[in-house]
């Protein structure tokens, strides 16, 4: 049995059921350059659909550990019983890792059950909310690595000390948030920090995603720009327990848009 996260015993705090049900709704990441979806994201959703606030808001701090740790187990769970092949990227709460190595076990434990190869896991942390251990922070993604996953900083643009952060931190991925996305295909100045970011991001060696693409223009001036990862509702909504439908045919024809009108 993996051990309290904070003692060599199990505890109420760390165990036992919660007292609401959840499960998970999967959005996919896609890439324009090879016109593929790269990875799904599990998004906490009520058993029936209901929003991830009508969730989130019953976790309170004596449930967060429980919370956090079920939501790794049923989104694993989820995604080989659906036969996902992509990566899986998993949202997490720093406050609620104590430990990495002893927080992992219920993770790399499910893993194993179901045959999750765990170099396919990418956890998700947001900097919406001020970060105020950093060090701890720093831990966990640390030590994340060591283990063979990846990281991705999460709502990057909208929130606290965003360069503040990788001057510290070293996650693998940033999540450009919709507010720099929005309407970029008609703003210079999105454009600028977006051509910014972007350039940011290579120098550092990072991943860089934009989240919340909801039009065609949007998609098309981000790959054009170099940003090809990208997620939002013009290319899937998120799907309860589904990965949604095969989005290769539209893909394919939006790479051939692209390219067709890149400057060589």
């Amino acid at each position: 049995m993996p051990q309290c996260a904070r003692g060599p015993h199990r505890c109420a705090r760390c165990d036992g059921p919660l007292p609401f049900d959840f499960t998970m709704a999967f959005q996919p990441i896609i890439d324009l350059a090879s016109a593929r979806v790269t990875t799904f994201e599990a998004l906490v959703r009520g058993p029936g659909d209901e929003s991830a606030w009508s969730v989130i808001s019953q976790v309170t701090d004596e449930l967060m550990y429980r919370f956090d740790q079920a939501c790794r187990v049923k989104a694993i769970e989820l995604a080989s019983r659906l036969g996902m092949r992509e990566r899986l990227s998993i949202n997490f709460l720093p406050n609620a890792v104590y430990e990495p190595e002893a927080c992992i076990q219920a993770t790399l434990e499910v893993s194993e059950k179901v045959g999750w190869p765990t170099e396919r896991l990418v956890f998700e942390f947001t900097e919406t909310e001020r970060v105020t251990d950093q060090a701890h922070l720093k831990h966990i993604i640390d030590s994340y690595r060591e283990m063979g996953f990846t990281t991705a900083l999460d709502d990057f643009g909208n929130g606290y000390a965003n360069l503040d952060l990788l001057t510290v931190l070293e996650p693998d991925k940033i999540k450009v948030d919709r507010e720099l996305v929005m309407g970029c295909d008609q703003d210079p100045r999105r454009q600028a920090l977006l051509h910014a970011v972007h350039g940011l991001a290579a120098e550092l060696k990072i991943e860089i995603i934009a989240e919340g693409v909801e039009t065609h223009g949007e998609a098309l001036w981000l790959g054009r720009a170099g940003i090809t990862r990208q997620q939002g509702f013009f290319y899937a909504k998120p799907v309860l327990e589904s990965l949604g439908e095969d989005l290769t045919p539209r893909l394919e024809a939006l790479r051939r848009e692209l390219y067709a009108h890149t400057p060589a």
